[in-house]
C-alpha cells in the first residue's frame, strides 16, 4: 500500500508514454509541458504518465523514478481532458475545411465540352500525282 497520496496518484496513472525531453520542455498531444527540474534531462528519453481526464499536467519518470510534475504553460489553471482537446481539434478542422471550401470559386454553369469533328487521318505513305 502506498504511503502518501502522491504515490497513490502515480499508481493510478496507467497511461505511460515515452518522450524525449527537448530544450523547450516535453511535447505531448500538441502541448508543451515545462518544469525547471527537466533541465538536466534535455535530450534524454523519459516516461510520462498522465490522467486522460486532466492533461493540464503530466508526471515525468526516469527509469521508474519520479522526477517531477510538468505543467502545460498555455493552460496552467485549467482542467482539460483529452476528449475535450480532441473535440476542439475536430471542430477547428471542420471550420477550416468549410472556410477553404467557401473560398474555392464555384462555376455556376459549366460549358458543354466542345465536340470537334474527328481529324481525317492521312496515311504516312506519300503518293505522287504521277502514281495515280
Amino acid at each position: 500500500m502506498p504511503e502518501t497520496l502522491d504515490e497513490l496518484d502515480g499508481l493510478l496513472l496507467t497511461v505511460p508514454k515515452h518522450r524525449t525531453v527537448q530544450r523547450d520542455g516535453i511535447h505531448f498531444q500538441g502541448q508543451r509541458y515545462l518544469s525547471p527540474t527537466l533541465a538536466p534531462f534535455v535530450g534524454r528519453p523519459v516516461t510520462i504518465r498522465y490522467d486522460p481526464r486532466d492533461v493540464s499536467e503530466i508526471r515525468v519518470y526516469d527509469h521508474d523514478t519520479f522526477v517531477c510534475v510538468a505543467i502545460d504553460e498555455a493552460h496552467p489553471n485549467q482542467r482539460l481532458s483529452l476528449r475535450e482537446i480532441e473535440t476542439a481539434r475536430r471542430a477547428r478542422r471542420r471550420q477550416l475545411r468549410k472556410d477553404l471550401n467557401d473560398r474555392i470559386p464555384r462555376i455556376a454553369a459549366r460549358e458543354k465540352p466542345r465536340t470537334t469533328a474527328p481529324a481525317i487521318r492521312r496515311s504516312k505513305l506519300r503518293t505522287y500525282e504521277e502514281d495515280e
